[in-house]
């Protein structure tokens, strides 16, 4: 018997007889078709699939508080995933108990409840400053929410992402941020919150000032209304204190954590303290979670942040990072530096934010452009002294880059 007869007959060759590395890989954006695919990531740094590692100070607009895959996460994930990970809606379970404990300790709060993502989170606030004033002013549903620019900025969802119908939406009122007059003059018999944030960062960060955050809370106690503080971008240490409210030296009735909370791993919260915790809670969705996963990596998150030595870190490398922006600004002609903590933008004196993005990617560096003037600088927490000094570096060679590309009057690649 010949053998050789019984082989089966070869296959055409196709995409799908390709070994992996062959094939050809779909990109997300198919606007930009060669970005970038990452593969892994540790702490500061992402490797894409060639092999080469980028110097991250975008971390996912600032979420990914510890970095990328940091061991405490990635234990306290794994570990918890093998036991349990979902008890089920409405369940309780240990960790998402332990977890809310711990924030109110941490935060001195009467109540944490947890949500899948900070937009749940601001929905859930506005709508327990509703129940709130419904049992202790009359009925008062009337919510002020300070702002910086136009209707799609990052402040105006806080508010709308909660109105279920043309009558709520026509309780909300948008007043520009840092008027405290502007706030003064939309307050009305039926208002039953004020809505602020201690930065804005839609675009170039602003700063809210100590008097319009104080005033704020003045405004709020003289009335008998509460005081919301959104910290979805600014809390859990982004601004080299766990909350920044306490940089201002001023206290909320509701507050708001974003994605920072888990570290990367979708979790937020509301904050309750004792002034807004007469109000029922258990129509709200935070009263109802139950995913072990997601609250074992803030839990991990809270630890570290809580850990001695941790803030003045971010403290001093965000001093650092400011200083060394600084110089850059002023070696290329740019304008202003702000920011707090590890949270920064420079403004740019033209419109070539998307640009330098793109230089900067070519140096292997991921920074954001949220307008189109504008670069943000959000690393991990964990960032060191010398990640800063070749972040850098390596702008300063998009800077040179860009500047090299304009005098040849050739266009940056897409």
């Amino acid at each position: 018997m010949n053998l050789f007869n019984l082989r089966r007959p070869a296959r055409a060759v196709g995409t799908e007889t390709l070994p992996e590395p062959a094939r050809a890989r779909p990109r997300i954006d198919a606007k930009a078709p060669d970005s970038p695919v990452f593969i892994r990531g540790q702490g500061a740094w992402l490797w894409d699939d060639q092999g080469q590692a980028c110097l991250d100070f975008n971390q996912g607009d600032g979420v990914n508080t510890l970095g990328h895959s940091p061991e405490s996460i990635v234990k306290a994930v794994a570990n918890q995933a093998q036991a349990l990970i979902n008890p089920g809606v409405g369940r309780s379970h240990e960790g998402v108990l332990a977890l809310s404990d711990q924030l109110c300790q941490a935060t001195g709060s009467e109540r944490a409840l947890l949500f899948d993502s900070a937009a749940q989170a601001h929905e859930a606030a506005i709508r327990l400053a509703r129940h709130w004033g419904e049992r202790h002013r009359h009925g008062a549903g009337h919510i002020i929410v300070a702002r910086q620019g136009g209707e799609d900025v990052y402040g105006a969802p806080v508010a709308s992402s909660a109105s279920h119908s043309k009558t709520e939406h026509a309780h909300l009122s948008h007043v520009p941020f840092n008027d405290l007059a502007a706030l003064h003059a939309a307050v009305e018999s039926r208002t039953v919150a004020i809505v602020v944030e201690p930065l804005q960062s839609q675009g170039a960060i602003v700063l809210a000032t100590a008097e319009y955050l104080k005033g704020a809370e003045a405004l709020c106690r003289e009335l008998g209304i509460l005081l919301i503080i959104d910290e979805a971008r600014t809390g859990m240490g982004r601004c080299g204190a766990l909350l920044a409210e306490t940089l201002y030296g001023v206290r909320a009735d509701i507050l708001v954590l974003g994605a920072g909370l888990g570290g990367g791993v979708p979790l937020a919260a509301v904050l309750v303290r004792n002034s807004a915790c007469c109000s029922p809670l258990a129509g709200l969705p935070g009263a109802r979670y139950s995913n072990a996963v997601t609250a074992a990596a803030g839990l991990a998150v809270l630890k570290t942040v809580l850990d001695a030595g941790f803030l003045e870190h971010v403290q001093d490398t965000g001093r650092h990072l400011r200083e060394g922006l600084s110089r850059l600004a002023g070696r290329f002609g740019q304008g202003q530096v702000c920011g707090s903590g590890l949270l920064w933008t420079l403004q740019l004196s033209d419109p070539l934010a998307r640009a330098l993005e793109r230089a900067a990617l070519q140096e292997c560096l991921l920074v954001g452009a949220p307008q189109a003037d504008v670069l943000r600088f959000s690393p991990a927490l964990t960032v060191t002294r010398g990640n800063v000094d070749e972040m850098l570096l390596r702008l300063s060679r998009a800077f040179a880059r860009l500047h090299a590309v304009q005098a040849s009057g050739r266009k940056m690649p897409a």
